[in-house]
């Protein structure tokens, strides 16, 4: 069972070029990176695959040092194939292993030009380190997420509901199947062999649960094999059992009520950061663009797949009963998961979602997502009902050249008139929690439409 990817187009677009620089695909193990380029790998007449990890595929960067001709020559002697540079896919699969084929990948785009080089790794920050000069303006770096929920949609074969979902704005008719299939999406998560495994043993989230502590199991052990000493290897083990049921921003000092000191903590979150395995997502103070992260602040926490820190939690089955995602943990599930969605969005691989705070002596605030649209700063809150303060939102939109907030909820598309307690008037684009991918576009929308001052 093979998924559509989204990605996919911009490998498309990557083939059509004439001169194309080698990709390297970043991301987590088992979010579908190997299987995605296989399924590219077809398109073209002459595909070749390598492990890293495999002696007999290492050999050939072993042997031969820098010269990628012979490089070249010899993988074709091997696997008996013409010399066609321009139908011919390249695909070098676990990199990270060899920091010296890293650094051949700019020689690939200067020496053969034409050849279509994919090269793929999980953990790639650490073997990066070890590279002396990494190839920047040789090699196009694209980011590999977990599926989001239009992946999803498309994995499950809904086809009509995906046409709902990609229309802006949708029809109230599909609201009622498009929050039931969330809510089946933030069960499972993204993670790609558990979407088939969910599917193929008919949606029963019994059969999945070796699934997630195979893909667990692995994360702990790939960090570990990073550290660099057996103190640091226990504050990483204690973090992913603590971590899962963390619902606050967090402090490296004492973490979770262990005992550890700030820096250990601080030095174990910085390897699960840099793996993506957790991510620290610390806050932002501006109100336009840039939006610099706050590092003296505390962060959040951001699992790289909502499913598998269902897993870690325990609570998938608490899951099944709930409604209104919002009314689990005060929220921190879907407001989770609609970080999840934005992250997915990106192919940059640095990019990382933010939010807002206010923090002084006498109020603080706190917006729960920030996103950038042309040259403003929109704020996004997150709520369980229509009714509310959102005293915080309030506070973001006076310090701002523009007239738009959007509330996330369990609720249909509506945009209403409203204004802050200084009496600025705004307009609240209310959108079901669902939408967390298409916040640009409803923005967009909404702008063109109502005619908002955001000029």
């Amino acid at each position: 069972m093979i998924f559509t990817r989204k990605i996919e187009k911009v490998l498309a677009q990557w083939q059509l070029q004439e001169h194309p620089k080698p990709l390297l695909l970043r991301g987590a193990r088992q979010v579908g990176k190997s299987t995605l380029v296989r399924s590219f790998g077809k398109s073209f007449k002459h595909y070749i695959e390598l492990n890293l990890e495999k002696s007999e595929d290492l050999k050939f960067f072993i042997a031969y040092g820098d010269n990628v001709h012979t490089i070249l020559d010899a993988i074709l002697l091997e696997k008996n194939l013409p010399k066609n540079l321009s139908d011919t896919l390249l695909f070098i699969d676990e990199i990270q292993t060899s920091p010296e084929a890293i650094k051949l990948l700019r020689y690939f785009y200067e020496e053969l030009p034409g050849l279509r080089v994919i090269a793929a790794g999980s953990l790639l920050e650490f073997a990066m380190s070890k590279v002396k000069s990494f190839p920047v303006g040789r090699v196009l770096q694209l980011a590999i997420h977990p599926m989001d929920f239009e992946e999803f949609l498309m994995a499950l074969g809904e086809d009509r509901a995906l046409a709902y979902f990609n229309t802006i704005p949708f029809p109230d008719v599909a609201y009622p199947k498009l929050l039931s299939l969330f809510h089946e999406y933030t069960r499972i998560g993204g993670m790609p062999e558990a979407i088939k495994t969910y599917i193929q043993n008919e949606k029963s989230l019994v059969s999945m649960q070796n699934i997630y502590s195979s893909i667990w199991d692995n994360y702990v052990d790939d960090v570990e094999k990073y550290t660099s000493n057996d103190l640091q290897r226990r504050v990483i083990r204690y973090i992913m059992e603590a971590a899962p049921s963390v619902r606050d921003r967090i402090t490296y000092a004492n973490f979770g009520g262990s005992n550890y000191k700030s820096r250990e903590v601080g030095e174990a979150f910085r390897l699960l950061d840099l793996s993506k395995v957790i991510r620290l997502i610390h806050p932002t103070t501006a109100v336009r663009p840039p939006m610099t992260d706050e590092m003296k602040r505390k962060p959040k926490l951001q699992f790289l797949d909502t499913g598998i820190m269902n897993y870690a939690a325990g609570i998938q089955n608490e899951l099944l009963a709930i409604h209104d995602l919002n009314s689990l943990y005060k929220g921190y599930i879907i407001n989770h998961l609609v970080n999840q969605e934005v992250i997915a969005q990106e192919n940059n691989v640095r990019a990382k979602p933010h939010f807002w705070v206010r923090e002084n002596a006498n109020a603080n605030a706190e917006v729960d997502l920030v996103i950038k649209y042309e040259r403003h700063i929109i704020p996004v809150e997150i709520k369980s009902g229509a009714k509310g303060s959102l005293r915080s939102l309030h506070e973001f939109i006076d310090r701002v050249d523009h007239t738009i907030g959007i509330r996330l909820l369990a609720n249909k598309v509506k945009v209403e008139s409203s204004k802050t307690r200084t009496n600025k008037h705004f307009t609240l684009l209310n959108l079901p929690y669902f939408l967390g991918s298409k916040l640009n576009e409803y923005t967009q929308w909404a702008n063109e439409k109502y005619g908002l001052d955001v000029d």
